[in-house]
């Protein structure tokens, strides 16, 4: 009778270790490589300012800052974030000095239930930092005679309607478009 051998099973570790810099303060977890960069936040670290929306990227309700980057947090995963500088949203003000996009949305009523102003107020500082980058949008128009086109990597003008473009990903239940493009275009250069 022959025998029959069984190949070896090598097990992979299902966790690692990795360094999340949040709001500038360095965190060690050890995490299971499917924990997302939101789930970290909010499970691990107790930052509860990213929501989970949708879970699936589509709402922008998880949006936080990976470097100068707007980011759903949802999509990303913590392993993959080792050592990047994330900001949510209770890392943008100065002390009591809450930074001028929050300060406009305050003063241009850009949220209802809040639920989304989070992920809208990283977003914003995202797609403003974009925009002065000279990155353009589906709707900037095509350089070319008289287009009225920037010049390649000069920031973009934020026009409602690039404000529109560029917030589309975030979603707002409560329907508080039109404050919040005016919120951003008090802050837009």
């Amino acid at each position: 009778m022959a025998t029959i051998s069984t190949p070896t099973v090598q097990h992979r570790p299902t966790s690692s270790e990795v360094t999340l810099r949040v709001n500038g303060v360095s965190h060690r977890l050890t995490v299971d490589h499917r924990t997302t960069v939101l789930d970290a936040l909010r499970e691990h670290l107790a930052h509860t300012g990213p929501k989970k929306g949708c879970d699936h990227g589509q709402c922008g309700a998880c949006t936080v800052l990976v470097g100068r980057r707007r980011t759903n947090s949802c999509l990303l995963l913590a392993v993959a974030a080792d050592s990047e500088e994330i900001t949510t949203v209770e890392g943008l003000s100065d002390g009591e000095q809450p930074h001028p996009v929050q300060r406009a949305f305050l003063d241009h009523d850009g949220f209802q239930c809040g639920y989304c102003t989070p992920g809208q107020v990283c977003s914003a500082i995202g797609m403003l930092a974009e925009a002065a980058d000279g990155h353009p949008s589906h709707v900037t128009p095509l350089p070319g005679a008289g287009s009225g086109a920037p010049p390649p990597g000069s920031p973009v003008p934020l026009t409602p309607a690039e404000i529109r473009e560029r917030m589309s990903g975030n979603l707002c239940r409560c329907g508080a478009y039109p404050n919040i493009v005016a919120a951003i275009e008090e802050v837009a250069p």
